[in-house]
């Protein structure tokens, strides 16, 4: 009777540890709603724990996924996230970005060395889905142009010109191109909060428009200090602001179908449909 009872004890706590993990890595919206449509809530980020670690996604952001176990990294940049209230999903909306070689035209001639290409049709999972998606160890990834970095003292100086002494870290954050005319503070201060990530390796997909008018501005500051591409006349002419030179820049000016996705598990289209017609970032 005695192993019984301690068998049985034994099982709820591997049940209860089992659980917990499961907590661990289901995600929780961050900041409140930012928008309402008939039974969808929509916000702007969400947290999440990667190797028992806190992480922090939002809307622009750029990371690196695994659609399934052996197939290629690519690029997700997530676009819209929202909650389906009549059946209790958490959901988001993604573009995909391969490289040319991981497409099933393969690379040619025409492909440039820091380009990509995006996936058709964007991609809808739900959340928890996408957080076992993605890779956040990144040292795998060596593909695009090196951001040219700011120096921190300097970035420092210029936000306390601005009044904006308080808040350098948040400086980084600005490397998120969808974020533009969106009241993020809220969110950029939770991720500062999680501690400095300086040694993270990023991606950020640029229009190849944007992709030229930056590859220019470059060799137009080549001689001058990197401290100028922190002005807002200059990120306006294309520039990316870093403080590392982990940060890697391509470009994306095509488009392809993906063989398998449409028999992914995790995909979950019929959550989206709707959307289609409402939202011009789906």
């Amino acid at each position: 009777m005695l192993l019984l009872i301690c068998a049985c004890f034994l099982c709820l706590v591997l049940g209860l540890m089992c659980e917990m993990n499961d907590l661990s890595l289901f995600p929780q919206w961050v900041g409140s709603p930012c928008g309402f449509h008939g039974p969808y809530i929509f916000y702007k980020a969400f947290r999440f724990h990667i190797e028992a670690n806190p992480r922090i996604l939002s809307l622009g952001d750029f990371f690196l996924v695994r659609c399934r176990p052996g197939e290629p990294l690519c690029i997700a940049e997530l676009q819209l996230l929202w909650e389906e209230r009549t059946r209790k999903q958490l959901l988001s909306s993604s573009k995909l970005y391969f490289l040319p070689e991981d497409t099933p035209q393969g690379r040619t001639v025409i492909h440039g060395e820091d380009e990509v290409v995006a996936v058709s049709e964007k991609v809808v999972v739900k959340l928890q889905d996408l957080v076992r998606w993605t890779v956040w160890e990144s040292s795998g990834w060596s593909r695009g142009l090196k951001a040219v970095p700011l120096k921190p003292s300097e970035v420092l100086q210029e936000l306390e010109k601005n009044g904006q002494g308080d808040t350098p870290v948040l400086h980084r954050y600005r490397e998120s191109t969808v974020n533009s005319g969106r009241n993020f503070k809220g969110v950029l201060k939770e991720k500062a909060e999680l501690g400095d990530d300086g040694d993270q390796k990023r991606v950020s997909v640029l229009s190849y428009p944007q992709y030229c008018r930056y590859r220019s501005l470059l060799a137009r500051l080549k001689e001058r200090p990197a401290s100028l591409l922190a002005s807002q006349v200059v990120l306006a002419l294309g520039g990316v602001t870093s403080l590392t030179d982990h940060t890697h820049i391509l470009y994306c000016r095509d488009t392809f179908e993906h063989p398998t996705l449409v028999d992914n598990d995790s995909v979950c289209d019929e959550f989206g449909e709707r959307l289609k017609y409402y939202y011009p970032l789906f």
